[in-house]
């Protein structure tokens, strides 16, 4: 329940209304966008970054708490362990489980590939489940994957790496298709088809929806299919270093049981990142979206071993993450109820900007809105947000769409004794994604011989700036074509003797730069509320 200064605001809401119904936003054009994106969105706040002294990409910029992290030291010690003397040995280890790491397991397997899946908590534990809003997919008479094509090329401001988005958007129908064959339930029309709505950034409505539940939804059917098939999956055991051979090749990973400290030596032909995000870093100081183990364990792992980043600098902080009550600060409030027609207001119920704006222009405008203009409200906790005016979905669409279509959210916030069918909800930018990661050829491979990775971990395919359902569609592409390159790289490569010999070398290289000592030790592998330490206590190994 809003606190009653609050309730005067949300009364200035609801007297604008009648005007808004008629009111029509013009879109930015790109010098406007160019221009606020500078001014407000964090990734071009200087300050807050830094170049990287070390590593394959030293001289690059990236956030401070990730620059530590990728500048860190191991958490093994390289003469302690034996990787001759594995406790497993398989074809492809996937390192990750959610969407990417399950679609790129089931792949592998079908190849015929031995397949161990690793995870860091539970199996299905990933930003995968948060994902509320849809998947995209160019499949009606009036799309084409080419339109999808220039809708992501231009939200990423057409930095993007134009052979992955040609895979992404040829892939996705198929993609849509093979998780409807395993039991996905897609929203349907009264006559069959596919229920699909438009989102910000799009040209056409091509978003694939289960209510608001559609990442759960699609690892409910990953995670069952995956335990049909026994694939075998170790839980609570995250990756703490790669296995390298002499020709330096990939030969498996480290793992550490985080119940009993235990490693566990696992030898690979081929190795599969599916770590997953970076939100729990807390970039500036923003809340987040992502679940507990996003703590950016895939790019540590891979850029110790050679790996080549890409667009490292650039985060996605989602426009409308819950700012009241506190309990769910930063939690994900879906685009899809901007996509319904829930506009932006700021405190006098005034419309300042087009909701369906690319995410990264939304992000900006409310930043402004706060900041420069002083039109945000300021909660009992201090945040401060503007309101996202719900109500507007059942007066456009008529009474019970919110309902039908946002149960996740209406029950949310009933919690709270907030009704969002009758009341707007308090939001600001949230840590949500991040855009770039691990360089990747079309089929997941990067510059490592035998490392692979899919997801969130990976960058290139969004560019800078990533459009609504393209990150839920991107696991089951790129998870795919991973899982199957590496089950054929697999069969074919010629190994060598297993080596911890590039930890070696990474120890060296940061006693020559003088950072041993500054470092922290990573992965960082879970956030620390209490102590703020920054992973500086080592396993006893």
């Amino acid at each position: 329940m809003y606190p009653a200064y609050l309730e005067e605001s949300i009364h200035l809401v609801e007297d604008t209304r009648v005007r808004r119904l008629i009111e029509t936003l013009p879109r930015l054009d790109e010098e406007e966008k160019l221009d606020l994106l500078h001014q407000y969105h964090p990734d071009y706040i200087s300050a807050s970054m830094r170049k990287l002294q070390v590593g394959i990409n030293k001289g690059d910029s990236a956030p401070r708490e990730l620059a530590d992290l990728l500048e860190g030291n191991s958490r093994v010690d390289p003469d302690r362990i034996d990787p001759s003397k594995p406790d497993y040995n398989v074809d492809v280890l996937v390192i990750g489980g959610g969407g990417a790491g399950a679609s790129a397991a089931l792949l592998a397997q079908e190849a015929g590939a031995r397949v161990l899946v690793t995870t860091k908590l539970r199996l299905g534990d990933a930003n995968t489940v948060g994902a509320q809003a849809g998947t995209q997919a160019a499949d009606r008479p009036n799309d084409s994957p080419a339109l999808h094509y220039l809708d992501t090329m231009g939200g990423g401001h057409f930095e993007n790496i134009p052979e992955l988005v040609e895979v992404l958007v040829r892939d996705a129908p198929s993609a849509v298709q093979w998780l409807e064959k395993l039991g996905v339930n897609w929203d349907k029309d009264p006559d069959g088809s596919m229920h699909e709505l438009s989102g910000g950034g799009t040209s056409r409505r091509r978003l694939h929806s289960a209510r608001d539940y559609t990442g759960l939804e699609e690892m409910r059917v990953l995670r069952d299919e995956l335990r049909n098939r026994k694939i075998s999956y170790l839980e609570f055991a995250p990756a703490l270093e790669l296995i390298l051979d002499d020709r330096r090749q990939i030969a498996g990973a480290v793992l550490v049981n985080l119940e009993t400290q235990e490693l566990i030596v696992v030898r690979a032909r081929a190795v599969i990142l599916a770590t997953g995000g970076i939100g729990r870093l807390h970039i500036q100081g923003f809340p987040t979206t992502n679940h507990y183990g996003a703590t950016a364990d895939g790019l540590v792992l891979a850029y110790r071993a050679g790996a080549e980043l890409i667009f490292i600098d650039t985060m996605q902080y989602h426009p409308t993450g819950a700012v009241y009550p506190l309990q769910i600060l930063g939690q994900l409030v879906t685009e899809k109820v901007r996509t319904l027609g829930a506009q932006l207001v700021n405190s006098n119920g005034e419309q300042f900007v087009m909701p369906l704006e690319p995410r990264d222009i939304v992000t900006a405008a409310i930043i402004r809105e706060c900041r420069e203009n002083q039109r945000g409200l300021r909660t009992p906790g201090g945040e401060v947000g503007v309101w996202l005016d719900s109500p507007m979905i059942d007066i456009l669409r008529g009474e019970g769409t919110i309902n039908r279509e946002l149960p996740a959210m209406v029950r949310q916030f009933r919690r709270f004794n907030i009704d969002i069918t009758k009341e707007p909800i308090l939001v600001y930018p949230t840590l949500h994604y991040q855009n770039g990661g691990i360089k990747i050829d079309v089929n997941g491979a990067t510059n490592v011989p035998g490392l692979f990775a899919a997801g969130e971990c990976t960058g290139g395919v969004h560019g800078r700036n990533r459009l609504i359902g393209n990150s839920t569609l991107e696991l089951f592409v790129f998870g795919r074509r991973a899982g199957r390159a590496a089950a054929q790289y697999a069969r074919e490569v010629k190994r060598g003797s297993p080596t911890l010999d590039h930890v070696r070398r990474w120890q060296k290289e940061l006693e020559r730069s003088g950072l041993a000592r500054e470092r922290p030790l990573s992965p960082r592998l879970l956030p620390d509320y209490i102590r703020h330490t920054h992973g500086r206590t080592r396993l006893e190994i």
